[in-house]
Parts: structure tokens; sequence; C-alpha cells
């Protein structure tokens, strides 16, 4: 498997388990920073590798009024604040390929939406920074579809790739997550991670908003990591029922840790199993 470095870490194969968390948009620096500290410190204790993960614009938004984060500039400079602060490697989003490259000045990681990957003009956007691409898997996509998002990235002269799970459309306001997708992905020679959030979204279950079901991550975390994966991205907060997008499944600040000791003893199994 290609291993993929961000900052002074390595993601895939052997490699310790990775996570991509944090809140789902930038609601404030301070709050940011409360939050990306303490999973930090988690992450610490555990040994596992962080990356802080947040928006500084949600373009997908389910209504015009929604709230989608402090834009471009304001939201650099505050990822950069942070990552000086804590002292981890920042992924945010991009939504349009103008922003590949100022967002590559700061972030390690720049994520393509599920929406966008087959974007053809902003997966090269985000190639040709130099920085790694972490592709979030259409809902409406088969996972050898990835195949070609792969292709594109080559094609663009990027080979530090992440692949992730989030998700398939299932009818209306519902996603469910085919398992298989997981060891297909990671197939192609990529290290591939588990959006353990988005994967129990309710996609506009809440008419000018998204729901979900957070009950759900736990199951699912520990079922993708027993798949197989070599990082999770989970959307955290410290208090959901006001976070200012996505709250409904994003998971509580205080039962993180729990949830990622259970992620890690079955990646440690399953690393050992893959290493005989």
């Amino acid at each position: 498997m290609n291993k993929v470095t961000v900052g002074n870490f390595k993601i895939g194969g052997d490699e310790p388990l990775a996570l991509l968390a944090g809140p789902c948009v930038l609601e404030s620096l301070e709050r940011s920073l409360l939050i990306g500290r303490t999973i930090k410190g988690i992450c610490e204790r555990l040994g596992i590798n962080y990356v802080f993960k947040a928006s500084f614009d949600k373009a997908n938004r389910s209504s015009f009024h929604s709230f989608r984060g402090p834009g471009l500039e304001k939201g650099l400079e505050w990822l950069a604040e942070i990552k000086k602060q804590l002292g981890v490697p920042i992924v945010t989003d991009i939504h349009e390929s103008y922003q590949a490259e100022p967002a590559g000045k700061v972030a390690d990681i720049l994520q393509i939406p599920a929406f966008l990957c087959r974007q053809t003009d902003l997966l090269h956007a985000a190639a040709q920074t130099g920085r790694v691409v972490n592709v979030k898997k259409g809902q409406f996509l088969a996972p050898d579809d990835m195949r070609n998002v792969v292709d594109k990235l080559h094609e663009s002269g990027c080979d530090q790739i992440l692949l992730t799970e989030r998700g398939a459309s299932f009818g209306y306001h519902n996603l469910v997550v085919d398992m298989r997708s997981l060891p297909i992905m990671r197939g192609f020679g990529y290290p591939v991670v588990f959006d353990g959030t988005h994967s129990v979204q309710l996609p506009g279950g809440n008419g000018t908003s998204s729901s979900g079901n957070r009950e759900y991550v736990e199951p699912l975390v520990r079922a993708a990591v027993g798949c197989g994966v070599d990082a999770l991205f989970l959307e955290v907060h410290d208090n959901p029922e006001e976070a200012l997008s996505d709250g409904p499944n994003m998971v509580y600040l205080d039962k993180l840790e729990g949830l990622l000791k259970q992620a890690l003893a079955i990646h440690k199994i399953v690393q050992a199993e893959e290493n005989c």
C-alpha cells in the first residue's frame, strides 16, 4: 500500500490509526480550539495520529439561509492559528477550483466533498497544490467508480491520496454503508478513511437541514475498523444540540475517547492479522 505523509506521520498499511476530527464548520476560533485541543489530548493518550478538521465554508447546505462559516479568508486565518496553537496538521474541504491554492498554503490535506468527487477541474486544482488530497466517495457512486477519481488525480500529478467512505443513498433522506466498499477502495493501493458521522446523516431529513442517527456511529465505526481502514473521520462537538451544522450526527466530545478505545482495540487485531 502507498503510505500518505501528513505532517510528521504517515497514514496507511502498518502505520497507527489516524483520526481526522473536529467540528463540522468553524463556528468561532475559541470553540474550534477548545474542541481541537481536547481531541488532541485524547489522541496523545491513545497513540492515535490526529488531524484537525473543520470547514471554512459549507457551500452545500440544504437552505440558502443555513450557516456556512466564516468564509475563505477569515476561515484560513483561523485554521492557520489552530495549526500554530495545537501543532497538528489541518484538513479542510474546498468547493471551487480557485480555493485550492490558498487553502493548500494552510491545510495539509485538501478534502473534496462527496457531491463534487467527479469534478475534474476541482480534483486537478487540488492535485496541483502538492498537498494530500482526500476524496469522499459520492453517495451516488459505486466503490469501483472511485478508481476513475484516483486516475484523475494521478493524471494531475498527485500520488498522495486518501479515499473516504461516507455512505450511499438508499431511497430518500437515507444513507446506508456497504462495508464491501472499504476493501474494494483499499484495493486501489491507497489508505481508506471511514466517515462515521456523515454515514449516519439523513440528508434533508429536517426539511431545510439534514438530520441524523447519532446512535449508530459507534457500531458502524466498529464494523468499518473490523473491515480494515487506515483512518477515521468524525465530526465532534462539545454540544451538538447547538452546533450550527450537522448537529444530529456529530459525536459528543465527552464520548469520543470511549469510541476511539473500541476502534483502536479492533484496529490492532486487524493489523496483526494483516501482518501475519
